[in-house]
């Protein structure tokens, strides 16, 4: 894998920790399973923490799921709103990616999942150097419109399931347009479809990853 210029190499030594938010169903832990066999194609070493109430749910799947080595995957049980182990007292989702950084010395990225909440779950960047919020289009076509925290503060805003898009009666391209006019410029918007043989901005989530955060080139 090729570096970029040294001089663009600036962040602090270890993995990068890259934070997904998003409310419940939005297809968080699906974006995850499309995004691990691209970084690892590209030679990217990673892990991941999942984040729910109660609940190994997430990590399980993961763990099962044939795409990462199982001990790989750690989940935080949050015993509380999940937003307050991501934003409030991050402590129990620093200890885990410390561990995994111990366990696995070669890391280059670590996915914290939190899980599912709403338009208000952000993450502290004690935790994380730069977060993606994921909503999808059958929450509807408003969403974007309601300018929540979580679609206003992240790094990156995911509109996922674009292809339902016609059977909830939603305009794709509307609601990545209103998106983008309500973020601004320089505030990137994604649209993405996980699922199925067609995926899609699966990979140019993957590319801004590495180019903003781990400084290698994207493949050509």
């Amino acid at each position: 894998m090729t570096l970029l210029a040294p001089d663009q190499n600036t962040r602090a030594p270890g993995p990068a920790r890259v934070g997904i938010g998003g409310p419940v169903g939005s297809g968080k832990t699906a974006l995850i399973e499309a995004l691990i066999p691209v970084f690892m194609s590209r030679g990217v070493e990673i892990a991941v923490v999942t984040n729910d109430l109660v609940t190994k749910e997430d990590a399980r799947r993961l763990q099962a799921s044939g795409l990462i080595d199982p001990a790989r995957v750690v989940a935080v049980e949050a015993g509380a709103c999940p937003h307050t182990v991501i934003r409030e007292d991050p402590t129990l989702n620093i200890a885990a990616a410390e561990d995994l950084e111990a366990r696995f010395p070669g890391l280059d990225l670590i996915l914290v999942e939190s899980g599912g909440d709403n338009l208000a779950s952000t993450f502290s960047l004690d935790l994380v150097d730069w977060w993606m919020f994921v909503i999808d289009v059958g929450q509807g076509d408003d969403i974007p419109r309601k300018r929540g925290p979580g679609i206003m503060l992240c790094d990156l805003l995911v509109i996922n399931k674009l292809d339902i898009a016609p059977h909830v009666f939603v305009s794709a391209d509307a609601i990545l347009a209103e998106a983008a006019a309500v973020r601004g410029e320089g505030r990137p918007v994604i649209g993405c479809r996980c699922k199925g043989t067609q995926t899609q901005g699966v990979s140019e989530i993957a590319d801004l990853i590495m180019r903003d955060l781990l400084f290698r080139q994207v493949p050509a």
